[in-house]
Parts: structure tokens; C-alpha cells; sequence
């Protein structure tokens, strides 16, 4: 026997809205998002009530009337009606703002609550490619809905909140704030793209909630919760589209490739690279065209391509050169000669090039250095002590390798942890000298303390 629905009874109740009400607003909300074969009256909601378990997408439909009563998200999982499609949602890059809108605020919630669905999922390799091609061809002219405008002074709040969370995870690592900052956009921001605006605001919104998300997407991958960070980086890429913001679009595409490179599939991290190259020639960020330039190489490097990556290299320096962070958004503070010669440290290292790994290496740990940047260069302190293993100076390697240890014992970040249990493995050929056995137990006791 069914057992009633206690959360869903609670909602109605709550709302005030009629069983044939709900009905009728069911079935617009379906017309609203294109789903035209979506029949409901009173007697269905009376055995929701009951028990039943409507099917797909009725679940998503009545989360998306309820949230527009209350003005704040309500979600499937929270009207007793499971997960709904917020799984597969996160990973589509869909035409329609309203649906996007409700994709990113379920994934927000979901990511808050730690629910098992987000971190049970698999990193999807190919979910990129219809994303990266879209973004490239779309120009969408959806409207908000209706209901109170939003001001410029909403969106400038978001905008100075954003600095405070990229500080928090450049110098304490992604693990650090990603909770905190999930729960900020599920309070503040994504309720806020419910609502109507004129088009400047708009623009300006979608530009800083696809910021703010992406970096929910950057903190999660920096922490290894790579099915997370894939679909916030999704969303986000729609999000700054909408805001017709071309640079901010390759900028996520930068770290849809970093991501898709370190785990494994690098040709899909070069497609997405040049996919955010192509996407700005409509747009000037010198910084954005170093990164995009830098990860293409990173992903050229590993398929094996040294040629192709020296000369991405290269270009990426070329870019490097003009830029003026003054004159770049504030997302693209990151994109600074510790980070650059950081990553092309680990071309080179890829490459088996010690001697210019080595030199990168070294730039990238006295810029961070200078900023007490602990992650990035606990992960050039790696890139260095590869190099020294690479020409066999042991010594060398274990001293780079202790500086690795002590900077990442001061972030919260599994890139740096990974880091480290790199270089315990390209230690093993060197059999057991008393310093490889030192190094790997302390490496030991730090990765099972992360």
C-alpha cells in the first residue's frame, strides 16, 4: 500500500493553490517549456497526494510552479518526488533560459545538500561537445518572466561577493568555500534570474551568475568532485551566453579543457580549447587567449604532439605579454605568470624537456611565492621536483618534494594532493634509497589526512 506523500501535501497546503489550480498551472508551465502532451486535473493531484509518483517530466513541472509561487527554488527532491532530471539537466546545454534557470538552481541545491546523486555520477567525456558547438552558433532571444525587476544595484552585490570567493580558493584551494558559496547562489543569485529585468541588467546578471557558477564548477574540480564541477561548467557556459559576454564563455571552455585533459581525454581538451580561441574573435582578453593557447599545449603534450605544444606555448607567451590586467575582467585575475609558467612547467614536463620544465617551474614558484600562493606552488614545486627526477638528481627532487608537502598541507585542494601522489609514483624506479622512503611516508600521512 502507497503511503501518502507528506512533503508534497505539505507544499500545497503551504502555497494555498487548489487541486485544480495546481492542475491548470501544471499544465502551463508544460506548455511553457514546449512539453504540448501534458494532461492533468484535480483527481491526478488528489493521487499524488496519495502516494502515486507522477512520471517524467511532471515532477520538474510541479517543482518549477511551485518555485514560481514561493519566488525561491523548490525542488523535486523536496516535494517528495525523488531527483527528478536533475542528473542528465546538469550536463544539457538547453535553448531556454527559464529551463536553464531551474537546471542550475536544482543542481545548486542538490550540491548543498550533498544528496549522492552528484558525486555517484560519472565525468561525462563527450557532454562537451554540444555545449562548446551551441555556445559557438547560438544567439538566443528567450525573455525572463515576469514579476519584480531586478536593479543594477542586485547585480553589483553579486559582483563584490565574487572576489571574496575566488580569493577564498586561489589561497586556501577549492575545498575551502564551495559549500558556502553554493549556498550564497541558491540564497541570492539564481533566484534573482527568476525575475524580470530590463536588458542591461540582464546581461550584467547572467555575466556575474555564470562567474559565480563557474567558480562552484572550478572549487569542485579542484576538489576532485568532478561530476559537479561538469555541470556547473555546463550551466555556466549557457549562463554566459545569455549574457552575451563572448570572452567570459571561452574562459569557461578553458576549464571545460583543463578538466577534460586531466582526466584523461585530451583530445576533447584541445576541441574545447579551440573552441574558446574561435569564440574570441569577437572578443579582446589577452589573458583568456594565454589560458585557452596554455591548455591547448597542456593536451598537445600529452597526445604526444611536441611540436604542436612547444608552438602553443609559444603563443600563449605571445598573449601573455599584452596583457593588462587592469583592462581584464576580474575573473581573469588567476591568469598570471605563476599560473602560466606553472602549467607550461608541466608541458615541458610531459614532453620530457627537464631542462625547460625546470625553468618554468622555478619563474611560476617565485611569483607565487611573492603572493603566498600555497596551492600553485605546492603543483610548480611538483612540476620542479619531476624535472630534477628526469635528470636523476635525487637529492634535488626530494628537497622540491618536501617544499611540495609542507604548501599542501595548507590548502584544502585534491590537485595539489594529486600532485603529490604523482611524484610518490615517479619515485618507485628509484627502489628503496632512504630518502624515497622517507618522502613516500610522509606523502602517506598527508594524502590520508586530505
Amino acid at each position: 500500500m502507497k503511503s501518502p506523500n507528506e512533503a508534497f501535501a505539505y507544499w500545497l497546503e503551504r502555497s494555498g493553490i487548489s487541486r485544480k489550480d495546481l492542475a491548470r498551472r501544471v499544465q502551463s508551465k508544460a506548455l511553457e517549456w514546449g512539453q504540448r502532451n501534458i494532461a492533468t486535473n484535480a483527481t491526478r493531484v488528489r493521487m499524488w497526494l496519495e502516494g502515486e509518483t507522477p512520471r517524467a517530466p511532471i515532477p520538474d513541472l510541479l517543482a518549477g510552479v511551485f518555485s514560481d509561487h514561493f519566488g525561491f527554488r523548490v525542488t523535486t527532491y523536496d516535494l517528495g518526488l525523488g531527483e527528478g532530471s536533475s542528473v542528465d539537466a546538469g550536463l544539457a546545454y538547453d535553448p531556454s533560459f527559464a529551463v536553464t534557470v531551474e537546471v542550475v538552481a536544482d543542481l545548486g541545491r542538490a550540491d548543498v545538500d550533498r544528496r549522492k546523486f552528484l558525486s555517484a555520477a560519472p565525468f561525462a567525456a563527450v557532454a562537451g561537445v554540444g555545449p562548446s558547438r551551441d555556445w559557438l552558433l547560438n544567439t538566443l532571444d528567450q525573455e525572463p518572466e515576469p514579476g519584480p525587476r531586478v536593479r543594477l544595484e542586485d547585480v553589483t552585490a553579486v559582483r563584490n561577493m565574487f572576489s571574496t570567493f575566488q580569493q577564498m580558493d586561489i589561497f586556501q584551494g577549492g575545498g575551502s568555500g564551495r559549500l558556502v558559496l553554493a549556498e550564497y547562489m541558491n540564497q541570492h543569485v539564481y533566484p534573482l534570474l527568476r525575475r524580470s529585468h530590463d536588458e542591461q541588467v540582464r546581461y550584467a546578471l547572467c555575466e556575474a551568475a555564470a562567474e559565480q557558477t563557474y567558480l562552484l564548477g572550478w572549487m569542485a574540480y579542484d576538489n576532485g568532485e568532478h561530476s559537479i564541477a561538469q555541470r556547473y561548467l555546463i550551466q555556466s557556459l549557457r549562463l554566459a551566453e545569455e549574457s552575451r559576454n563572448p570572452a567570459l564563455g571561452a574562459h569557461v571552455l578553458a576549464g571545460m579543457a583543463d578538466q577534460a585533459t586531466l582526466l584523461g581525454n585530451p583530445r576533447e581538451g584541445r576541441r574545447l580549447a579551440q573552441a574558446g580561441r574561435q569564440g574570441l574573435s569577437r572578443a579582446t582578453s589577452a589573458a583568456c587567449l594565454a589560458d585557452l593557447w596554455c591548455l591547448e599545449a597542456r593536451a598537445l603534450a600529452v597526445l604526444g604532439d611536441k611540436t604542436a605544444a612547444a608552438h602553443a606555448v609559444v603563443q600563449s607567451e605571445n598573449a601573455a605579454e599584452q596583457i593588462d590586467l587592469a583592462e581584464e575582467a576580474e575573473w581573469a585575475a588567476f591568469i598570471d605568470p605563476a599560473y602560466l609558467h606553472g602549467e607550461h612547467a608541466n608541458t615541458f614536463r610531459d614532453m620530457g624537456d627537464a631542462k625547460s620544465a625546470e625553468e618554468h617551474a622555478r619563474r611560476s614558484i617565485d611569483h607565487a611565492r611573492k603572493q603566498n600562493r600555497a596551492r600553485r606552488g605546492a603543483m610548480s614545486q611538483a612540476a620542479l621536483a619531476v624535472s630534477h627526477l628526469q635528470r636523476k638528481d635525487l637529492d634535488a627532487a626530494y628537497a622540491a618534494g618536501m617544499r611540495t608537502l609542507r604548501l599542501t598541507g595548507q590548502v584544502k585542494s585534491s590537485r595539489a594532493v594529486e600532485a603529490v601522489q604523482d611524484l610518490t609514483r615517479r619515485m618507485e624506479p628509484f627502489g628503496g634509497n632512504r630518502l624515497v622512503a622517507d618522502f613516500t611516508d610522509r606523502a602517506r600521512e598527508l594524502v590520508a589526512a586530505a
